[in-house]
């Protein structure tokens, strides 16, 4: 069974060789199982049929049954053009094509009855149909078949080129189902799986997808693939974290000793949230259990990740095992090493930092005195992934705004020991709930969903342009009660191709408005030095004014800053913003993110900044971002792993499926985690078919 729709779908009727290199390279579709799943986007209603008298400019996409009477080619080169004119008996329309000419101008005849399908705009005081669909007519019942609820394909330009339309597509498949007359597609599912989650039929499914009779029936067609698309990717999610867990003993850190206790005495900086207590004691439970955690910390800007971290790292010290944590950028690797060591500065704790900065003699040192074990936290950035760094007993790793890491990235410190060390992965960036059980799916999950007494909410702010007073005001007075200011520009040389502020001629006019004000200027392209070197001038308050990129957006830590003005604030994204809101409101004081953007903006952009402006839950805000974005586009899920392309399921629009899909896989795991029941062969032949050429999820941590 399974050899019929595994068949070359060139030798498929209306497919042929070329069109089967045009349809692998463009669609990949390479069989006949490909063109069954090649799903519609979107269908029209085609019941009806208008005759021309009545076809007016402006109308939605109409059908038509007339006679070709002429057709001719004009013009040359690229303005050469194919036109017809089809006659109802009510009137005379003009068809015009513009793209596969050639083959279009072949297969069409004079004097026979086609449908003919577009839309009609009005061009030289002449309605008329662009690009067509043409379908020769040969009986009633081809009408009665045509004439219906019709799917509709994705197209690229070149197959549109080639000739192929969404109604060839269309009769690819049903050519596909006529094949199969004698055969039955075969169940992904089996029966007892679809009776208990009332699921069709996948032959009935697929039809109903590609054929649908009415749009009564497309809601449980597309429920069951649906449903079957989300199932398997939890199900390799759970399964892969099952046979992880089962493969991988965890170092047990079995004591609680005088680094973690003298800290949480005597250094700690003020008292841990209730949230904080509760992450702590989840991820004491993962150290003692004798498997390796691999734990996602989600929390806020600003609510007390680094402490965290940090007294995890003091329980792999107080248990005989060395500690790293590494970060995406030198500024951020700094800041961290900064902290740690500051916090650390009273408990016999060696803490050192490694960054392609550090280089000669004490490089060499450190590599070696990481290897000999008298090193105990290395604080670093990927630096940290390279072969010559050899840890003598690794058994903590921390990864900080881990999806600016590559899956292979992050994999490479799972060898820095002949155990795989703990895995403590944190971001900063909210991550919806919907997105979270697919893209960090095998991960065990813990949220710090309080910010620290005495913290107070960042103020936000939408300003005009037009309108700069208010916003020089609000600057000289928080510099005057000593506070800090950031002004934020997307981008640092002026482009033609967009009307953004630059960074170069915002610190001009900054330096202009405040000239009495101590004003820096930082961005990527600057070397690390230099960076530094600005950095620390901001922190020591020996600069007002920093005028940045989004090269501050992660990891940079100055109390004192009290101000973040975005400038075109409607061109960063919604996960961005929040980001560089977070650089302020680090301190007691009340803080304010201002948001500078023209009248002129999107609906999308005016969304965007209404939400800032309305909530400073980053959870929220992720919500928003998702619904605003979709799941393909936000930042980090391209290093995600979800494994399998969701050709019709959408993590946002069908969540409560996805929580049902990944409860039908929880309890097959839990019923079945030895695959030894011959009834759900089906499913484990399935997953194993998926897995081919997918992502490695061996390779995530």
């Amino acid at each position: 069974m399974y050899d019929v729709l595994s068949q070359d779908v060139k030798y498929l009727k209306g497919v042929g060789p070329k069109r089967s290199v045009l349809l692998k390279n463009e669609a990949g579709i390479s069989s006949l199982h490909d063109l069954l799943y090649y799903l519609p986007y979107k269908y029209i209603d085609r019941s009806h049929i208008y005759k021309i008298s009545e076809v007016q400019d402006g109308m939605a996409n109409i059908q038509i049954i007339a006679q070709i009477k002429t057709i001719y080619e004009n013009g040359r080169g690229r303005k050469r053009r194919l036109e017809a004119l089809v006659d109802d008996g009510t009137g005379v329309l003009r068809l015009v094509w513009f793209n596969g000419i050639n083959y279009i101008h072949k297969r069409l005849e004079i004097n026979k009855p086609y449908l003919i399908f577009g839309k009609p705009t009005e061009f030289n005081h002449e309605v008329n149909i662009a690009q067509p669909e043409m379908t020769l007519l040969t009986s009633s019942v081809e009408i009665d078949t045509m004439a219906r609820l019709r799917p509709v394909y994705s197209l690229t330009e070149s197959m549109r080129n080639a000739g192929i339309t969404s109604s060839v597509i269309e009769q690819l498949v049903a050519n596909v189902f006529e094949k199969l007359d004698t055969f039955k597609i075969p169940e992904t599912l089996p029966e007892y799986f679809r009776k208990k989650y009332s699921l069709m039929d996948i032959e009935k499914a697929l039809h109903i997808i590609h054929f649908p009779e009415n749009t009564e029936v497309l809601p449980e067609a597309e429920r069951r693939l649906k449903f079957e698309e989300l199932f398997y990717v939890q199900l390799e999610i759970l399964n892969y974290a099952n046979q992880r867990t089962r493969k991988y003993e965890g170092f047990v850190f079995s004591r609680i000793g005088d680094h973690f206790i003298k800290f949480y005495h005597e250094s700690l900086p003020f008292d841990l949230t209730n949230a904080q207590k509760r992450v702590i004691r989840e991820i004491r439970k993962d150290l003692g259990s004798g498997r390796q955690m691999n734990r996602l910390l989600q929390g806020d800007v600003g609510s007390g990740k680094t402490i965290v971290a940090l007294m995890t790292m003091l329980i792999a010290i107080d248990n005989g095992y060395q500690a790293c944590i590494m970060a995406p950028t030198e500024i951020l690797s700094e800041q961290h090493y900064y902290n740690v060591s500051r916090m650390l500065s009273m408990l016999n704790v060696r803490v050192e930092l490694l960054t392609g900065a550090v280089i000669g003699k004490r490089r060499k040192q450190i590599l070696e005195d990481v290897a000999n074990g008298e090193i105990d936290i290395l604080v670093g950035t990927h630096a940290l992934l390279g072969d010559i760094v050899n840890f003598k007993n690794l058994g903590m790793a921390i990864i900080d705004e881990q999806h600016r890491f590559g899956v292979e990235q992050r994999a490479k410190l799972w060898k820095k020991n002949t155990n795989p060390p703990h895995i403590l992965v944190m971001t900063a960036t909210p991550i919806p709930r919907t997105l979270a059980m697919t893209v960090y799916g095998d991960l065990s999950v813990s949220v710090i969903d309080e910010l620290p007494p005495g913290r107070k909410a960042v103020q936000t702010l939408h300003f005009y342009e037009e309108n700069k007073e208010k916003l020089i005001q609000l600057v000289r007075s928080e510099i005057a009660s000593g506070r800090q200011v950031y002004f934020v520009y997307p981008l640092i040389e002026e482009s033609e191709k967009a009307d953004m502020k630059d960074l170069e001629n915002g610190y001009e006019q900054i330096c202009q408005l405040f000239a009495d004000m101590n004003v820096g200027k930082l961005h990527g392209r600057m070397k690390d030095d230099e960076k530094n070197t600005v950095m620390e001038l901001f922190k020591d308050h020996q600069l007002d004014i920093l005028v940045s990129t989004t090269v501050i957006e992660v990891g940079v830590d100055v109390p004192n800053a009290s101000v973040m003005v975005i400038v075109n604030a409607n061109r960063f994204g919604l996960a961005q913003l929040h980001q560089l809101r977070g650089r302020v409101g680090r301190g007691a004081e009340q803080s304010f993110c201002i948001l500078l953007t023209g009248y002129k903006l999107s609906e999308v952009a005016r969304r965007r900044l209404e939400i800032m402006v309305d909530s400073t839950d980053g959870f929220f805000i992720a919500e928003e971002d998702l619904k605003l974005r979709g799941p393909g586009v936000l930042e980090g899920t391209q290093q995600s792993g979800v494994i399998f392309e969701l050709k019709l399921a959408n993590v946002i629009k069908d969540n409560d499926l996805l929580v049902e899909a990944r409860t039908a896989a929880q309890e097959l795991l839990l019923s079945d985690p030895e695959k030894q029941n011959s009834i759900n062969d089906i499913i484990w032949q399935q997953l194993a078919e998926k897995k081919k050429n997918k992502v490695n999820l061996s390779n995530i941590s």
